[in-house]
């Protein structure tokens, strides 16, 4: 399909492109100063003791930071009774793939925690060929607290409008071993960890989603595009 779009010289072209660049230097600028601010928000201090069912058996939140001091947690939607993980959360999850040993020399643990049992994890996890840490937090108190899900009693009530949802979570843990709770991020806040959707904001025809019955019906697992046409 063709696209009805301004066709300009490159001069023309290289002026736009200026004046664009200029834009762009102003949004990096507000994002640096938003990180500044989200770095210094208040920590809460956890109080609770979570612990996991994981490849080492039962491991406290604590152990999860594996001797780093911070650690990043992907709430990552996978229900109990579902036999296949979230593809959209599959696509984040692409993308943070390769790049836990990078963070890991720069004193960053990052795991995944889901609901679902720990054999079904493991089993989607060859599946995809992935070699992050995922944990199971069957009890769901540990997504409950920090917002990922909600319990029964408020789905029952209808006090929240969903029962998972995909999102991040920050927590350090200082010299003593206590544990604080710095950040955490839902929805859209995601998006800046999805390279995918960075490269298609740059090009012609953008995300593309209009029409679309939600934003990432598109999204398939990476091994079931073909099958999904």
């Amino acid at each position: 399909m063709t696209i009805d779009h301004p066709v300009v010289s490159p001069e023309a072209w290289q002026r736009a492109s200026l004046r664009l660049r200029e834009r762009e230097k102003e949004l990096t600028r507000l994002r640096d100063e938003l990180s500044r601010e989200r770095r210094e928000l208040p920590w809460e201090r956890i109080g609770r003791n979570y612990v996991f069912d994981g490849p080492n058996g039962k491991e406290a939140l604590g152990q999860l930071f594996d001797g780093r001091t911070q650690l990043v947690v992907y709430h990552f939607m996978f229900p109990p009774e579902w036999e296949n993980g979230c593809k959209s959360c599959s696509w984040w999850a692409d993308n943070f793939e390769r790049n836990v040993v990078h963070l890991a020399h720069r004193d960053v643990t990052l795991v995944a925690i889901s609901h679902a049992p720990l054999a079904k994890l493991d089993a989607f996890k060859r599946r995809m060929g992935w070699t992050f840490k995922w944990l199971s937090g069957a009890d769901g108190e540990f997504s409950e607290d920090f917002h990922a899900s909600s319990p029964p009693e408020a789905k029952a009530s209808g006090e929240v409008v969903y029962n998972f949802r995909p999102a991040i979570s920050v927590f350090y843990r200082d010299g003593d071993g206590a544990i604080y709770h710095t950040y955490s991020c839902y929805a859209r806040g995601i998006e800046m960890f999805n390279a995918g959707y960075h490269y298609l904001d740059i090009v012609p025809k953008g995300r593309d989603e209009e029409g679309l019955s939600y934003p990432m019906a598109w999204v398939h697992h990476r091994d079931r595009y073909d099958v999904a046409g």
